[in-house]
């Protein structure tokens, strides 16, 4: 079993693209640099030193009646929009390099990810402009284009079936960000996000659980002059691998706003959004050629609960290639 520990941790590579279909929905207002599946399961276990690669595939799908608004762009700085639906289909690739030389104790490693798209957006009923002005219809806009460049240091300790995990990541501006589009894959804006983790992962039984809490601090979108406030997210994942190779289980997350948006072009006030949510997840470990090894997640979330964001749910399909464990050295076999 613990040829899986190595190769599943490479499921937090996909937290970076997570933030930016979302920002389909609105570019401030409801959406930060945090969405739900950021993390999954065994995120805290260390992993095979050396290069990883990792292909992750998110579709997301959000919606919001008519009588919830958010902040947009579409020429204007801090635009009130009234009801939205949006899409957005992302292809992120991601390389980590995990050090060999312990740092602190414990195993450092750093990923960059970047990931094209598509994303599209309707908005429906009444759009407000800055001088008060105020246009009813709707408006659409459908864009493929470039996310930011994200960045993720990480260093995770084991001791037995524990493992403990921080990390910091943050946003490098692509320069796709168009104000006067209602779609961008980029966020706008630079932010930071810092936290820690742990993985009880028991190799004998095959019981696994993760957890990872995180605070996220944004600097101001100067096109919008809107700035979101500080949020407080949690991701858990659980699941038991039924086999050496298979391995089954559900994921979840908590998103809480503690500090309100501010600026200029927060014209909704404070603006505290809150999410919960859970779906399914399923995981395959696979052979590939001598010395390395692949892995197959496929995961889905579902909102139960929303404030002051879209009500969204999300696809997950990441594929990893890393180097495999070594084989446990076997004993001798003595001949009397």
């Amino acid at each position: 079993m613990r040829r899986t520990s190595s190769c599943l941790a490479l499921a937090s590579l996909g937290f970076a693209v997570a933030a930016q279909p979302s920002q389909a929905l609105a570019d401030a207002g409801g959406v930060g640099f945090w969405l739900p599946g950021i993390f999954g399961s065994l995120a805290a276990a260390p992993t095979v030193p050396g290069w990883a690669y990792a292909t992750i595939y998110l579709h997301l799908q959000a919606n919001a009646g008519a009588t919830q608004n958010f902040v947009t762009s579409s020429g204007a700085r801090g635009s009130v929009v009234t009801g939205l639906n949006a899409h957005g289909d992302a292809l992120a690739l991601g390389i980590t390099y995990t050090s060999p030389t312990p740092v602190l104790g414990g195993q450092a490693a750093f990923t960059v990810l970047t990931a094209p798209g598509n994303v599209g957006l309707g908005i429906d009923a009444t759009l407000t402009g800055p001088r008060g002005n105020a246009i009813s219809g709707t408006a659409t806009d459908n864009r493929t284009t470039l996310s930011d460049v994200y960045y993720q240091g990480t260093l995770k300790w084991n001791q037995g079936v524990n493992n403990e995990m921080v990390y910091i990541t943050g946003n490098i501006p692509s320069g796709t960000y168009d104000p006067n589009r209602l779609a961008n894959l980029n966020l706008g804006f630079v932010a930071w996000d810092v936290g820690a983790g742990y993985t009880y992962f028991d190799p004998k039984t095959g019981h696994e659980f993760s957890v990872v809490g995180g605070f996220t601090y944004s600097l101001p979108n100067p096109f919008l002059q809107y700035q979101n406030g500080i949020d407080f997210h949690v991701d858990w994942a659980a699941s038991q691998f039924v086999s050496k190779n298979v391995q089954i289980g559900l994921a979840g997350y908590l998103y809480q706003q503690i500090t309100d948006d501010s600026g200029p072009g927060a014209k909704l006030g404070g603006f505290r959004g809150r999410a919960i949510g859970i779906g399914p997840q399923i995981g395959f470990i696979i052979p590939l050629s001598e010395g390395y090894q692949g892995y197959l997640n496929l995961r889905g979330y579902k909102d139960l609960e929303v404030e002051n964001r879209a009500s969204t749910w999300s696809t997950w399909v990441t594929f990893a290639v890393s180097a495999a464990p070594p084989e446990p050295a076997t004993k001798p076999t003595l001949r009397k």
